[in-house]
């Protein structure tokens, strides 16, 4: 099916067809299970997280699915493929049975969640892509285990920091679009059929950013970023550059890495940090610069877009 499709349409009409299937199947699912989703309890901590209770919760459920489903639709079968696709599921479902659950899970429970995933993920890149590098005009083999630590390492953070960046309604989608849009547009030689993978997923991010955008009536919840999280994270070491990671999902990073760091020195080594800068920075930016919502998402993907713009600079340079 797939091969005819090409013959007709070309790459790119492919790309685009499974584009619009995922928009279009993300968009008709929303709307028909939205009911069956559980409720946002209104999270006390959260700057205006009061505002979210009662709305349905946990729509990463439908989009990850409707990737799934759509991206092995169209990509050429591949044990590796079936992998992460099963990855990107188990990474979905740990925070959508913590969406679902009366009692947040603990940190505990699901940073050993993540970590299992990442170590599997980090052992299927391994064994199927070996262990080379690309780093600006340079290319190095790095020692297995290293390669090993510094993939899981970048699983971990990568599901953590998008996660902590969901907050606000509009934002992660829409900064994940952006980063997921660089991956693509600057390394489509090196992803390949991953090329057609981000195009499903930007699809079916849109579809849910039509009814997640202000005032949002669904919500993504940890199913949706976590999941997020692992693609950005597997799209890095797909495209054999997992440094322009830094860059191309900067804004991420820098919102959701700030309260990682404050929680975890204040929890394990009683070093208090930051104590004037609200986590994540977002938050600061609504209550202590006054920023409203929508200035809040918007020049986060504008400051995306600039980190963006600065890697495909460098990728210029051999990056």
């Amino acid at each position: 099916m797939v091969s005819i499709l090409l013959s007709v349409l070309g790459q790119r009409g492919v790309d685009a067809l499974a584009f619009l299937l995922a928009f279009v199947l993300t968009a008709l699912l929303t709307n028909l299970f939205r009911g069956r989703l559980p409720q946002d309890h209104g999270r006390a901590f959260a700057v205006d997280g009061a505002l979210s209770k009662g709305k349905a919760r946990g729509a990463g459920l439908i989009f990850v699915l409707c990737v799934v489903l759509v991206a092995l639709a169209f990509m050429p079968f591949h044990l590796e493929t079936v992998i992460y696709m099963v990855l990107l599921i188990a990474s979905m479902l740990s925070g959508y049975l913590d969406d679902a659950s009366d009692t947040a899970w603990n940190e505990y429970k699901k940073g050993l969640i993540d970590f299992v995933i990442a170590v599997v993920a980090g052992v299927t890149y391994l064994n199927f892509n070996g262990c080379g590098v690309r780093f600006l005009q340079w290319y190095f083999v790095l020692p297995y285990p290293v390669y090993l630590l510094l993939i899981v390492i970048l699983i971990w953070a990568s599901i953590n920091v998008v996660n902590c960046t969901d907050g606000v309604d509009g934002l992660s989608a829409s900064l994940a679009v952006v980063s997921m849009g660089t991956f693509a547009l600057l390394y489509a030689d090196q992803l390949v059929s991953y090329v057609t993978a981000t195009a499903v997923f930007v699809g079916a991010l849109l579809a849910y950013l039509w009814v997640n955008a202000k005032p949002s009536t669904v919500l993504m919840g940890d199913a949706g970023s976590r999941a997020m999280g692992f693609f950005l994270a597997l799209l890095a070491l797909k495209s054999a550059h997992p440094f322009a990671f830094l860059l191309a999902a900067a804004v991420f990073i820098v919102d959701g890495s700030l309260g990682i760091v404050k929680i975890s020195l204040k929890r394990f080594l009683h070093i208090s940090v930051l104590k004037n800068t609200l986590t994540p920075l977002h938050d600061h930016a609504r209550k202590r610069l006054g920023w409203s919502d929508e200035q809040v998402v918007l020049r986060w993907v504008i400051l995306q877009g600039v980190a963006s713009a600065v890697l495909a600079a460098m990728a210029g340079l051999g990056m």
